[in-house]
């Protein structure tokens, strides 16, 4: 009877998209100095534009730690989305999340399309699913958690609206280009010529 629980337990955490492979829940020392019970990789190649939102946003100073709470996230919504413009054909991305504790006022917003950003938040969804709120979880974009956990600081990080665009077409249909160099959502990726004006 114990091996088919345990067998129906470990098919459970396959189906749900929670299996090892993705949350990280043995003890080690990085999650130990930063007090998390939990750590996730995220998946930079499947959701390119969300992922570097959130490792743009984790370098500028928003917390790389999720506390999990589901129950603020409609008001951590309204306070992280409010003045922040809907542009047509893109998601307001935040990060933190509005579900969790570190996330509302302050937090990172950026444009992005809505089959990445909904992707992303789908496959995060899941990785979240069987844990329960109060859960520190760690997110790890890259290699390195170091590479992904900010310095200390006194103060909150400022709202800030970060735009991306992953190439000239998405830039195109924004109504954004051409972008020049300085413009939001300019990159020297974009600049083919390296003249200082993308998507010309």
């Amino acid at each position: 009877m114990k091996s088919l629980l345990t067998a129906l337990l470990t098919l459970s955490l396959i189906l749900s998209g929670c299996g090892a492979l993705s949350v990280n829940l043995e003890p080690n020392a990085a999650k130990n100095d930063l007090n998390v019970d939990a750590t996730i990789h995220l998946p930079t190649d499947r959701y390119p534009e969300t992922m570097a939102h959130i490792a743009a946003a984790i370098k500028a100073g928003a917390s790389a730690i999720c506390t999990i709470d589901r129950n603020g996230a409609d008001a951590n919504r309204d306070a992280s989305l409010n003045g922040i413009a809907t542009k047509k054909g893109f998601d307001r991305d935040e990060w933190p999340m509005a579900m969790c504790k570190e996330g509302g006022d302050g937090a990172h917003i950026a444009y992005v399309s809505p089959k990445d950003n909904r992707g992303a938040g789908s496959w995060i969804g899941n990785q979240l699913a069987e844990l329960k709120d109060g859960t520190r979880v760690l997110f790890v974009v890259g290699d390195s958690a170091a590479a992904v956990v900010p310095a200390a600081t006194e103060q909150p990080p400022v709202k800030e609206e970060t735009v991306y665009y992953a190439n000239c077409a998405a830039a195109k249909e924004a109504g954004a280009a051409p972008l020049h160099k300085g413009d939001p959502g300019y990159s020297v990726k974009l600049d083919r010529d390296k003249d200082g004006v993308a998507c010309s």
